[in-house]
């Protein structure tokens, strides 16, 4: 069952601060230490993979619901884009097997708390929206 985006407007500290060591440990290595992402995100490489976008008010991250990414996350992004009928290559793992909800929704929340308040609204706007639907 998705976890409404307002869940996540109300993370505490000690949230992010997780959310900030579980994003290092697990994320950083492709999505960069400061979110910044991989170079040319937007072109894909020699064997037609993106390579890891950021997940800062640059990126587009932001323009995805709750439901959404933790599915993202949890299953991987190939799984994730062929049951939507996207055709794209995702080069992102799953990490269902190597994390639970908890921890994934820690990561969510720091990703969130990186953004300007404008774009947290406008993402828990489409949040609210995927859920009701």
């Amino acid at each position: 069952m998705p976890v409404p985006a307002a869940a996540f407007l109300h993370a505490s500290e000690t949230d992010t601060d997780s959310g900030r060591a579980l994003y290092v440990k697990h994320c950083a290595a492709c999505h960069g230490v400061d979110l910044e992402g991989q170079p040319d995100w937007r072109s894909p490489d020699a064997n037609g993979f993106y390579p890891a976008p950021p997940h800062d008010k640059t990126g587009h991250t932001w323009h995805h619901d709750d439901a959404m990414l933790i599915d993202y996350i949890t299953r991987g992004g190939q799984a994730v884009l062929d049951d939507m009928g996207v055709t794209f290559t995702s080069g992102m793992p799953g990490f269902g097997s190597v994390l639970d909800q908890g921890e994934i929704e820690a990561i969510l929340d720091y990703i969130k708390s990186t953004w300007p308040e404008h774009i947290r609204d406008t993402q828990a706007q489409r949040s609210n929206a995927a859920a009701a639907d």
